[in-house]
């Protein structure tokens, strides 16, 4: 089977006082229509692999790769307005803390038919009926009501479902979700997730689930990367993870904490001696 995403020797660099710094150190990977997971700390580059994949790193950042391929289209040659017209169309993206993405002067009901409009000519009354039938799909009890509501008007699990509405809305065939329910308390956590599930099993859709919760990424993805430094350091099948080779993801996996804890003290990574 073709895949869907092929990346080889991916790099974001940022200019610094100090000469050039790379975030993103050459790394690569494929996806298929598949859940791969992406893990590490906050800085390891996770977040800035999957804006690199939208081109959405703009300058002074710079990103350059051997290879960027979304289905046999060559990414980095693509224009602005070619890029456009993939972007949410073909490749979506949940970023961080969804619902302040969203526009505070607009009704819910409106920026998920402007999600749509926006690569998709249809009628005010088919527009209606997908906007209701969408926020119904991410388990809205009442999409009219809420289609007629601001951002500020619902809770924060809401405005996580919102955003995913309006991510999901023009079927994409990838979906990168960065985070997404980092915020979120466990129950509605839980929901969330099994709302991107449903809908990426049921669509045939690729997914870049990007977190720093390495059991939930464990339990939720088929694949694994584990960054560090910008870096990937490890790449393993999900169900796998506990049998983690590199002392960085089995540092890790040995800072979680557990249940029926008896350690006195969660133990430090010690990087001393890691190539990143």
């Amino acid at each position: 089977m073709t895949n869907l995403l092929e990346v080889r020797n991916l790099r974001v660099t940022f200019p610094t006082a100090r000469g050039p710094v790379d975030v993103v150190k050459g790394i690569s990977f494929s996806l298929g229509r598949e859940r791969l997971g992406i893990v590490g700390e906050s800085g390891s580059g996770k977040s800035m692999t999957g804006r690199s994949i939208l081109r959405l790193i703009r300058a002074p950042g710079r990103v350059t790769a051997e290879r960027l391929d979304f289905d046999g289209v060559d990414l980095l040659r693509q224009s602005e307005k070619q890029l456009r017209a993939i972007r949410g169309a073909r490749i979506s993206m949940i970023m961080q803390d969804p619902k302040f993405s969203l526009n505070p002067v607009m009704t819910i009901g409106a920026q998920i038919a402007e999600a749509l409009l926006t690569h998709q000519r249809l009628g005010r009354g088919d527009i209606r009926q997908r906007v209701h039938a969408m926020l119904e799909s991410v388990r809205i009890a009442d999409p009219e009501r809420v289609a007629k509501l601001y951002p500020h008007e619902v809770s924060g699990g809401m405005g996580q479902r919102v955003m995913i509405a309006m991510m999901l809305i023009p079927e994409p065939d990838l979906l990168i979700a960065d985070e997404p329910t980092s915020a979120l308390d466990v129950s509605v956590q839980a929901q969330v997730l099994d709302i991107i599930d449903d809908l990426v099993k049921r669509k045939g859709m690729g997914l870049i689930f990007i977190s720093h919760d390495l059991n939930l990424v464990s339990s939720y993805c088929d694949r694994i990367l584990v960054m560090y430094a910008g870096s990937v350091v490890e790449e393993c099948v999900a169900g796998e993870l506990q049998n983690a080779r590199h002392p960085y993801t089995q540092g890790l996996l040995a800072a979680i904490p557990r249940l029926n804890e008896t350690r006195d003290e969660l133990p430090v990574l010690d990087r001393s001696g890691w190539a990143a």
